[in-house]
Parts: structure tokens; C-alpha cells; sequence
């Protein structure tokens, strides 16, 4: 009887089980995960920064790079000025795509990761069009320890926090990915292999989230599906490296 009962119980155990546990414990991985979408993706992945140049980058509303904008050891490093506004955008707009990026900030900094940006006089700051996907560092901003997270790393800046904190103590690489498909009404970011944050990109949901946050009443907020990535100055010291993104 009871091997009958084991068998029984193995049976509806494999039948029922439709998703892959990554190794990671916090994660759940769906069998049309992302990796498998990348895999399966004949585009191929655009270098916007190889740890050499800023070809593919400019300052947001400026012909060139901020000065603030070094290589160091083949990232980029960004040291803030008295000025401010030295924000930068990719020379390149996008639509759909996975950006795969390392970030690492300063003991108690913050940055921000933009896509989506309408670069234009009448929007001083690349946020005022484009969502952000926080940079922080958890463990001595006090934008990580409010309650809900919307300001911690890895968040969809004000309107959706992350499920778990895996971000790594500042001075130490994150490895971010972040999915934006408009076809697929669906954006997403994994931060160090785990899949923290999901969000829809338009419609009631997208709208509702947006009336409950600090951009309610932003017409142009999040409305442009093309627009440039960008990479925030927030007045701290960061540095990010291996950029690059695949269309989809």
C-alpha cells in the first residue's frame, strides 16, 4: 500500500510541475523564461560600451560627453561635479529589447538605469519622460529602507518594487538585465540571476500604476515605446561596464 501511495504521489507531483527551480532560491523560472527567448532570438547583441570608447553615448540635450564620464579599467566611471545635469543617453534610440549591463555604486549612492527617453528642450531631466530602474546602494541609502521598497535597487523607479534584495553591498559588480517588449506588453528586470521585478508597459495597469506614483500628472511620462537608454547622474559616484543590448 504505501508504494502504491508513493507512486501515486510522484505521478501528480510531475504532472503538476511546469516550472524549473533555478539554483537560486528566490527564483522561479518559467519554461518560456528569458534566456530560452534569448537563445531562441536571431538579432544579434549591440556593443554600447566596450570599456574603451564612448562612441555610442552622448550627455542628454548635448552633443558630447560630460567630463564627469571616465574609462577606468574598462568601465565607466562616472565622478559627480558641483554642476549636475550630466546625465547621458545612447546616440541610438530602441524599442524592444534586453539591455544587459554591470553596475557598481558608491557607499550610500544612487544612480538610475532610463529607457524610453524623448530627448527635448522642453524635458531638462531624461526622468521626465523616461521610467528608471533604480540603482542604490541598500545598505546606507534611506530610499531602501522605506516601506514598500519602490526606491530600492532594482525597482521600477515609484511604481513597482522588487520581490527580493539581492543587490550586492556597494563597491561590488551587479549584473542587471532588463527586458522592455511592447509586443509583448511586458517588462522585466533580473538582477544578479533572479528575476526581481515585472511590470506591463501600457494600458490600465501601466496607467494605474503611474496615478498611484510621483509622476501622476506627467502626460509624457512613459508614453514614448522608442526613445534613447540613458544613465543617470544622481550626484554620486558610479561606474558601469560590459553594456549591450539585444533588439528583439
Amino acid at each position: 500500500m504505501n508504494k502504491i501511495i508513493i507512486l501515486i504521489f510522484g505521478f501528480l507531483s510531475l504532472i503538476s510541475c511546469k516550472k524549473v527551480i533555478n539554483t537560486n532560491s528566490y527564483e522561479t523560472v518559467n519554461e518560456e523564461g528569458l534566456e530560452k527567448r534569448l537563445e531562441n532570438d536571431t538579432s544579434e547583441w549591440i556593443i554600447l560600451f566596450d570599456g574603451t570608447s564612448y562612441d555610442n553615448w552622448r550627455g542628454y540635450l548635448k552633443e558630447g560627453m560630460p567630463k564627469e564620464w571616465a574609462i577606468e579599467e574598462g568601465s565607466m566611471a562616472f565622478k559627480p561635479s558641483e554642476e549636475g545635469g550630466k546625465s547621458i543617453i545612447t546616440k541610438q534610440k530602441f524599442t524592444n529589447f534586453v539591455l544587459s549591463l554591470e553596475w557598481k555604486i558608491s557607499a550610500g549612492g544612487n544612480s538610475g538605469i532610463f529607457w524610453g527617453i524623448f530627448e527635448d528642450e522642453n524635458f531638462g531631466k531624461p526622468y521626465q519622460t523616461g521610467p528608471e530602474i533604480q540603482v542604490l546602494d541598500n545598505d546606507r541609502h534611506p530610499d531602501a529602507k522605506a516601506n514598500p521598497k519602490f526606491h530600492q535597487a532594482g525597482a521600477l523607479y515609484d511604481l513597482v518594487q522588487p520581490m527580493y534584495d539581492v543587490c550586492k553591498p556597494a563597491g561590488e559588480w551587479n549584473l542587471c538585465i532588463l527586458e522592455v517588449n511592447y509586443k509583448r506588453n511586458k517588462g522585466s528586470v533580473r538582477l544578479n540571476g533572479t528575476q526581481i521585478v515585472t511590470f506591463p508597459l501600457y494600458g490600465s495597469q501601466w496607467d494605474a500604476m503611474v496615478e498611484n506614483s510621483k509622476f501622476k500628472g506627467w502626460e509624457v511620462f512613459g508614453e514614448y515605446h522608442t526613445g534613447h537608454i540613458g544613465l543617470q547622474d544622481h550626484g554620486d559616484k558610479v561606474w558601469y561596464r560590459n553594456i549591450k543590448i539585444k533588439p528583439l
